[in-house]
């Protein structure tokens, strides 16, 4: 692969287009997008409602103010599957994203390869705009 350059202008169903229309082919797209509200990101990249329907990232639910309950018991929609189907979130610090990358791309590949892969449970979404 190599090193494109350019503002993406549009994600279509095969790869993304870029603000000089080259048109770049892709079967994934990984959003790098540095430090944020991961459901922001998704109400910015996609649309409000998907926001929605996949709630809040992060977080076990401690119900402190930057924590809201109810409790979860693990991570919120991070490193498994959420509400919105072939929708996966990946972050954290190097430490965190090193050792996690390789659960879900294994969860990933099994899926792929009609594999069942269990999770203890899709999280219930609870927060919304």
């Amino acid at each position: 692969i190599k090193l494109a350059h350019g503002q993406v202008t549009e994600v279509v169903t095969d790869g993304v287009i870029l603000d000089d229309a080259t048109k770049l082919e892709a079967d994934l797209i990984v959003y790098a997008t540095g430090y944020g509200s991961m459901n922001g990101w998704v109400a910015d990249l996609i649309d409000q409602d998907t926001a929605d329907k996949v709630g809040k990232c992060w977080g076990l639910g401690s119900d402190t103010p930057k924590d809201p309950g109810p409790w979860e018991g693990e991570q919120r929609n991070m490193w498994k599957p959420t509400q919105q189907d072939a929708l996966w979130f990946h972050g954290g610090n190097l430490h965190q994203s090193r050792h996690y990358s390789q659960f879900l791309s294994l969860q990933i590949k099994a899926r792929m390869e009609g594999i069942p892969t269990p999770v203890y449970q899709l999280q219930e979404t609870h927060h919304r705009k």
